[in-house]
C-alpha cells in the first residue's frame, strides 16, 4: 500500500527489508531510514507544541442531514485555498509548519479525515475511496457554499489518492490545480501485501505523547522534530483501560479500501484536467503510465532529496515553496486562472528535478 499508511506507521527496525528487491524495498515509506539523532536526556525536546504556532484557526464543521463533524484548522485571509489531505494515520496538522509559510501568499484549510485527528463520524471505518471522497465535497460545500474559490487539492499519500479521485469528479468548478505528495500506484500496490505486518510491527502503545513524538523521528517516519511535536499528538488518544496512549485510527481494520484507494490511480491523475504537480521522495516511484505522462509533459515533477515519505513534514519550508511556485506558475488567483480566459490550461512545462 502506498505510504499513507507506510508513513504513519514506522518500523524501527531497518533490518526488516533486508534481502527484498530494491523496488520492492521502495514501495516502504521507511526503506532508507535517516541516521537517528542523538539521543538528549530533556523530553522537552519532544514535548508538543500547539497548532496555533502555525494555523490561525480551528472549527467544527458538522455536516447537514448527517451526525458527521470535520475538524478543519485554517490559515491565511487571502489568495486561492490550497486544501491540504493527509496521508493514513495523519491528521490535518502534518502540514501545520508548510502552512505558516503558504499563508503568506494564499488561504490553507487542512482537514482531519474521516477516522482521524479530532474528527468524529458515525462510522470511523468506512474509508472506502468513495466515503472519502463525499466527506471531502461535503466539506467544501459546508465552508464555501455554491460560490467556492479557486482550489488547489494537495494530497499525501492516501490523501493523493482522495485528491486524485475528487478532481476526477469535476464536481468542483472551481478547483485550479492539483498537487500530489509521493504517491504512485505501482509502488502502492505492490505493497498492499505487506501492510497487515508492517502494521501489527510498530510500537502500539506509549506512556506519554513525549515519548511518541521521539518514537516518531527516531523510528524514521518523521525528520523533522518540529513537525513532530506539532502532528504527532493528533494521531494518538488515551485509552482510560490500558492507561497509555494508542494510535486514533485503526488503520488494521479498514484493509477491505485499501486496494481502492490506489487502483488506476495513475491513469486518473493524468485524465485530471487541471494543472498537476507531482512531488516524490525518490525517482524509483514513477510506474509505467506517470513515466509516459511525465514524458508527454502532461504533469510537473519535482523529486525532492534527503527526505523521507513525509515530504511536508520533513522539509516545510522547501515544500512550501514548490506549492507557491505552482501557483504563480500556473498563474493561479483567489478565483482561479488568471491571464487565460476561460478554462484551466493544462501544466506542460518541463519537469523539475
Amino acid at each position: 500500500m502506498d505510504s499513507s499508511h507506510l508513513g504513519a506507521v514506522p518500523e524501527d527496525d531497518a533490518s526488516a527489508d533486508q534481502g527484498q528487491p530494491q523496488s520492492q524495498q521502495s514501495a516502504f515509506a521507511f526503506a532508507s531510514l535517516p541516521h537517528r539523532p542523538p539521543s538528549q536526556s530533556s523530553q522537552k525536546k519532544y514535548s508538543p507544541v500547539g497548532w496555533n504556532e502555525y494555523f490561525d484557526r480551528e472549527e467544527d464543521l458538522v455536516i447537514p442531514e448527517s451526525n458527521d463533524s470535520f475538524h478543519v484548522y485554517t490559515a491565511g485571509e487571502e489568495g486561492p485555498v490550497v486544501f491540504c489531505l493527509h496521508g493514513g494515520g495523519y491528521s490535518g496538522l502534518s502540514f501545520a509548519l508548510s502552512a505558516s509559510k503558504i499563508k503568506e501568499k494564499a488561504r490553507v484549510v487542512a482537514v482531519d479525515l474521516r477516522g482521524h485527528g479530532k474528527s468524529c463520524t458515525e462510522n470511523e471505518l468506512d474509508l472506502s475511496i468513495e466515503t472519502l471522497c463525499n466527506d471531502v465535497l461535503a466539506i467544501l460545500k459546508r465552508m464555501y457554499g455554491e460560490s467556492p474559490p479557486a482550489i488547489v487539492l494537495v494530497g499525501h499519500s492516501m490523501g493523493g489518492s482522495v485528491a486524485v479521485h475528487v478532481a476526477a469528479k469535476k464536481a468542483l468548478p472551481t478547483m485550479a490545480g492539483l498537487v500530489v505528495v509521493d504517491v504512485v500506484e505501482g509502488t502502492a500496490m505492490a505493497s498492499l501485501i505487506h501492510m497487515q505486518k508492517i502494521l501489527s510491527s510498530r510500537m502500539q502503545h506509549f506512556s506519554n505523547i513525549d515519548k511518541a513524538v521521539e518514537w516518531s523521528v527516531k523510528g524514521g517516519s518523521l525528520r523533522n522534530i518540529e513537525s513532530a511535536r506539532a502532528s504527532v499528538p493528533s494521531t494518538l488518544k488515551y485509552d482510560d483501560s490500558k492507561n497509555c496512549y494508542i494510535y486514533r485510527t485503526r488503520l488494521e481494520e479498514t484493509e477491505q479500501y485499501w486496494r481502492g484507494w490506489y487502483e488506476g490511480l495513475s491513469d486518473i491523475f493524468l485524465s485530471c484536467p487541471v494543472p498537476k504537480l507531482l512531488l516524490l521522495a525518490g525517482a524509483d516511484r514513477l510506474d509505467r503510465s506517470l513515466t509516459i505522462g511525465q514524458m508527454q509533459g502532461k504533469f510537473q515533477m519535482v523529486v525532492v532529496r534527503h527526505t523521507g515519505h513525509a515530504i511536508q513534514e520533513d522539509v516545510p519550508d522547501e515544500f512550501a515553496s514548490l506549492i507557491l511556485n505552482f501557483l504563480s506558475r500556473n498563474r493561479i488567483g483567489p478565483h482561479g486562472v488568471q491571464g487565460f480566459g476561460h478554462g484551466n490550461p493544462e501544466c506542460r512545462g518541463p519537469s523539475v528535478q
